[in-house]
């Protein structure tokens, strides 16, 4: 006996303290739900003490309203997940069938493998979004369907692959600069922050002239490796916007790392093509204004620093507008200002910036149905209840969010977050994985600190770009292929589904069926030949752009204008000649 235990000791234990956990949730989850009632557990990783305050409030206030009506109370558990763990959580309950009702989706995890959980572990939430939503009756958007009472139409909310609506967004969210406007007075007389450019510049380098009390220089941008990107997107990356006319050869509007490559590959360009260039030059502008050794610090460091007065300005996004206004009650009083944007006439980007940052609008905050759930409909009843226009509007006061439905009241402090809706975007993307993609980190980091000139990161990287990307564009085309094969399964499982499906479903299943086939399997794979074709046989295959002209086809539009202004006189002459 004593033989057994020793040997079996360890499993003993393990098993022992899995029973005593069960029994211990269990307890705790009968405790937490009277018997009356409906209990729901929604999981998400947003940690922030209002979130949880405010989804608990929206709890209680639904939960009476079904008990006016006459329905069973609903209680709401949550499961507060940090992100870090957040993957790994989702993918073991999603798996052991043990996933919450109602759980939050679309981050923490590759896209693919959501949309491969949204089709095994979710409801398909399309014909319910397709509706009016109950809780907007009274309202201007008592007969309007769901989804056309967002801003962004529930775009992030439709999944392609799947050709349905899968989750409910709840929020939405955007990036600004935060400043400190009592520090920015005393420092550069500026009541307001500069929004040119230049006059930012010149703030900064005011800033950076005086010191406090125990002799350390301010810092006019509190930054970090966290805040870095924050920058990139809405400020530097728009200026590349021009490559879009050298180098979209699928004309999509977008640049990707293999149509970018080829356009380098064949000389269509380069670094010293000038949309490219000047980017780097204003995040050289930009950077030099940063603290010292900031590609090391961590979030926390750069918030710290803000919060302490020692910096001026910081960019965050609408998730930490509350806690610094906290942080900042009673001490000094935070700004938010957009980007800063060289003037049309700048004697260096005035030529080649073409526009603000366009911010697509997109729903945050999404959760979806899972289909475990025992209780689908009254989770899906309560995500309605949220997404109706007044109450998103309290649930997104009391955590301090951003609305995601049209007409719902913002405070005053995230006005400056209204995306803009018209502008342009980055199209500069280097990523083909592998060895250039290390190359470029390591080369990008350098230049970042100020350790390398632009043209020492240039001299070292583009020809090792050109040179090694091929394998590693190739090494990606093998990727794209295998997801090919995948595709082919689920695109037979649609075949079937349409051929057998009664014929009210028969006509939208052959549709979802021809999309697919072309998105995913029919033009990507004509478009990487293309390209493909491009490399072997050298810059003169396609010498002119997808969006550039040779001489010949502007001539040939001349003369068409010209024949139709002269057919349009004709006309005119005609129509008030005496009769």
């Amino acid at each position: 006996m004593l033989n057994f235990i020793k040997r079996y000791l360890a499993i003993m234990v393990v098993i022992a303290v899995y029973i005593w956990s069960m029994v211990a949730i269990f307890v705790t989850r009968a405790s937490e739900a009277p018997g009356d009632a409906i209990v729901l557990r929604i999981g998400h990783w947003q940690l922030e003490a209002s979130v949880r305050e405010a989804l608990d409030e929206m709890a209680a206030e639904y939960s009476a309203i079904r008990e006016a009506n006459g329905l069973k109370p609903v209680i709401i558990i949550q499961d507060a997940i940090p992100e870090m763990t957040y993957a790994q959580w989702a993918t073991t309950q999603l798996m052991g069938n043990t996933a919450p009702d109602i759980m939050e989706v679309g981050a923490m995890l590759p896209y693919h493998l959501w949309v491969q959980y949204y089709n095994r572990y979710f409801i398909p939430i399309t014909r319910y979004v397709d509706a009016p939503n109950p809780y907007n009756a009274g309202t201007d958007y008592e007969n309007t369907p769901v989804r056309m009472t967002y801003k962004d139409g529930m775009r992030n909310s439709y999944i392609e692959e799947l050709q349905e609506y899968m989750s409910v967004p709840l929020s939405q969210f955007g990036t600004r600069i935060f400043y400190n406007k009592d520090l920015l007075y005393k420092l550069t007389g500026h009541e307001i922050a500069p929004t040119n450019y230049r006059g930012f510049l010149a703030a900064c380098q005011e800033i950076a002239r005086h010191k406090d009390e125990s002799g350390q220089p301010y810092i006019a941008i509190a930054g970090s490796r966290y805040h870095l990107p924050m920058w990139e997107g809405p400020m530097f990356d728009p200026i590349t916007y021009g490559v879009v006319r050298v180098a979209d050869f699928n004309r999509d509007g977008f640049v990707g790392n293999d149509e970018l490559y080829v356009a380098f590959k064949t000389d269509r360009i380069d670094f010293h093509y000038p949309p490219i260039k000047a980017r780097f030059k204003m995040l050289r502008e930009i950077t030099d204004h940063f603290q010292t050794g900031y590609t090391g610090l961590t979030r926390d460091e750069a918030v710290f620093l803000f919060a302490q007065q020692r910096a001026v300005f910081m960019t965050t996004g609408t998730w930490d507008a509350r806690s610094l206004q906290a942080q900042a009650e009673g001490t000094f009083e935070v700004g938010v200002m957009d980007f800063p944007l060289p003037a049309p006439d700048d004697e260096y980007y005035g030529d080649i910036i073409e526009g603000p940052n366009y911010e697509r609008l997109t729903g945050g905050f999404p959760f979806a149905i899972t289909r475990t759930s025992k209780h689908p409909e009254v989770a899906l009843d309560f995500l309605l209840f949220l997404a109706s226009r007044e109450n998103n509007e309290k649930l997104n006061r009391i955590i301090g969010w951003i609305p995601a439905i049209i007409g719902a009241q913002v405070d005053p402090l995230l006005k400056a977050f209204e995306p803009h809706l018209r502008g342009v975007y980055g199209n500069l993307n280097l990523f083909l994985g592998g060895e250039t993609w290390i190359k470029w980190l390591q080369q990008y980091t350098l230049y970042q600190v100020n350790q390398i000139t632009y043209d020492e990161m240039v001299e070292e990287f583009e020809p090792y770009f050109e040179k090694h990307g091929l394998k590693d564009l190739m090494e990606q085309q093998k990727d794209w292929r295998r997801g090919m094969q995948n595709n082919e399964q689920y695109l037979a499982g649609l075949r079937a589904k349409a051929l057998y499906s009664d014929a009210e479903d028969q006509e939208s299943n052959w549709i979802k069926y021809r999309v697919l086939s072309a998105s995913r399997q029919i033009w990507p794979e004509i478009n990487r030949t293309r390209q493909l074709k491009m490399l072997y046989e050298g810059p003169t295959i396609d010498a002119v752009g997808p969006y550039e002209y040779s001489d010949e086809v502007i001539d040939k539009v001349r003369e068409r204008i010209k024949r139709e202004l002269e057919s349009n006189e004709q006309s005119d002459t005609s129509l008030h000649s005496p009769s």
